[in-house]
């Protein structure tokens, strides 16, 4: 992990960017969407967003410290990395960020072990029709948001000035769409595709080349789609806790011992 480098960032900005013990890190949001849009553009409101997994100390698992996620912002990187745990409590909740990191293509992935390769191996474990709920509640959450910009702690001025000129938030129209073409594919095939090959239509969305009424129709569309996707999918009912777990316990275990091992191997020479 020594060897990763970002555009613009120091040694020491990219060591405060990532948690130690870090087991896979990947490409999230725009960047991975293949939506991403320049900053010197008009409608440049994206960072560049990161996500990783990472195995906390010992005392995160057998003491008070309780260490679950890791953020940080720096220049144009948006970093958030989970322990592990929290990671796998997510997957076993489909939440729609986090389980597209097991689809990642390998070109999306900036760093991966031993211990990350098994959570990717092992997908399978957390493929399940409860996805529906998480997608379509994630999509209903962009709808509600996308028109709802009362309050716009969340936003840059640059964005708030995007939504004064299309008359709603394009970005959220944008997630919005994305989130229930994903769902429907998750539902159908068992497969998530992150990277869209319907990039280019949603970075008109993001442009507001849709009208309003142009995306709630296709939005009412997808949900319609999305429901009866739910109803016909051969997905399992439920992802397989059992069996998650004891990959989760595997997982930390054998990092442990791994690290306890190099230790003491560094001491003995």
């Amino acid at each position: 992990m020594n060897d990763l480098k970002f555009k613009n960032l120091t040694e020491q900005e990219t060591k405060e960017l990532l948690p130690d013990d870090l087991i896979l890190l990947g490409y999230r949001g725009s960047m991975l969407h293949g939506t991403y849009i320049k900053s010197d553009d008009e409608h440049g409101i994206d960072d560049k967003d990161l996500m990783g997994v990472f195995v906390g100390q010992l005392n995160n698992y057998f003491g008070f410290q309780k260490k679950e996620v890791h953020e940080k912002f720096i220049k144009e990187y948006d970093s958030v990395c989970y322990e592990i745990k929290k990671f796998v409590s997510l997957l076993l909740k489909s939440n729609p960020n986090v389980l597209q990191m097991l689809f990642l293509p390998k070109n999306y992935i900036l760093y991966v072990n031993e211990f990350g390769k098994m959570l990717i191996d092992n997908k399978e474990l957390f493929i399940s029709k409860q996805a529906y709920h998480s997608f379509s509640g994630y999509a209903y959450g962009q709808l509600k948001r996308m028109t709802s910009f009362t309050c716009n702690g969340y936003m840059g001025q640059k964005r708030k000035q995007l939504v004064e000129k299309y008359g709603y938030d394009c970005k959220n129209a944008s997630h919005l769409i994305r989130l229930l073409r994903m769902g429907i594919e998750f539902l159908v095939e068992g497969e998530l595709y992150p990277v869209r090959k319907d990039a280019k239509q949603l970075i008109e969305i993001k442009k507001g080349q849709w009208s309003l009424d142009q995306v709630k129709k296709e939005a009412n569309l997808l949900f319609a789609q999305c429901k009866e996707a739910y109803i016909k999918s051969n997905l399992p009912d439920k992802p397989k806790y059992n069996q998650a777990e004891s990959l989760l316990t595997k997982i930390i275990l054998q990092y442990h011992q791994l690290v306890q091992n190099r230790k003491q191997s560094f001491q003995v020479n």
